[in-house]
């Protein structure tokens, strides 16, 4: 039940009370009684109605005629089995009865012809635009290490229907490498990415987004062993001008190193075992 449902209760009970002294001048108790008959009828019938499930889905309308049909039941009942003496009402009750009335008439005017109210603005809906680079997988060699960019993918994140950008396009994927050296150790230090133009210049990124970097850190990473191969996972800023077609012709790694060589030492200890016991 929403709250306007049981303000419409309210008004057609009060206004039913309202009425019936203007139209039943003998009988009744008075303003307070038959507001009070009114109420407790327009209320009532109306619950049970939506107790029991008639018209589940019935609009202001219906409802305001069932709640009229309610308040008008202990009015008329009480006019016909418990009517009271009294040859009319008192003054003031009049003029309350009609500056109640004029209220009620002007709410219901305004619940009908008042401002309509504005809609809650709904929450902005973000979707992911993803990109597919082709090829997604590449191959790449540095001296003594060697490795493969897999998975590549550019996406951005927009608002849908009005294709605004929420967060800026950035390129991810995975870094493989492979210490191919038989007596060197490599000690990575940093890893650069380089979008470059069909002219061979450098794309730039906008404002001031972070230029795409690679941070190795940690052991397996950081330093390989002959033979060794470590994972790095790319998620770097990817300028908007390259997304535009024919615009980027290649993705230029660019990492650093310091070789070293490996060296393995063998340690001779002399022991001797006790007697058990």
């Amino acid at each position: 039940m929403s709250f306007t449902m049981f303000v419409t209760w309210v008004l057609v009970g009060v206004l039913a009370g309202v009425v019936a002294g203007m139209v039943m001048k003998r009988g009744g108790y008075g303003l307070k009684k038959d507001v009070t008959f009114g109420l407790v009828g327009a209320i009532g019938l109306s619950v049970i109605f939506r107790a029991v499930g008639l018209f589940p889905q019935a609009g202001i309308v219906a409802m305001a005629f069932v709640a009229a049909v309610g308040a008008a039941i202990p009015i008329v009942a009480q006019r016909k089995f418990w009517p009271t003496e009294s040859a009319g009402e008192e003054k003031a009750d009049k003029w309350w009865r009609w500056g109640l009335g004029a209220a009620v008439v002007a709410v219901v005017a305004w619940m009908t012809l008042g401002p309509v109210p504005q809609p809650a603005a709904t929450a902005a809906v973000i979707e992911d635009k993803t990109y597919s680079v082709t090829p997604a997988s590449v191959k790449v060699q540095a001296g003594i290490v060697t490795g493969e960019v897999i998975e590549m993918k550019v996406a951005e994140r927009i608002e849908k229907g009005s294709d605004r950008i929420v967060t800026a396009a950035k390129l991810t994927g995975t870094l493989r490498m492979k210490n191919t050296s038989a007596n060197q150790t490599v000690r990575l230090l940093e890893g650069k990415l380089r979008y470059i133009d069909a002219q061979g210049q450098p794309i730039t990124l906008e404002g001031a987004r972070t230029e795409p970097t690679l941070k190795f850190a940690g052991y397996g990473t950081e330093r390989l062993d002959p033979g060794q191969e470590a994972t790095q996972s790319l998620d770097v800023e990817f300028p908007a001008e390259a997304l535009k077609v024919k615009r980027l012709k290649e993705i230029r790694l660019e990492f650093s190193y310091i070789p070293s060589p490996y060296r393995e030492e063998t340690f001779n200890f002399a022991v001797s075992i006790g007697a058990g016991k």
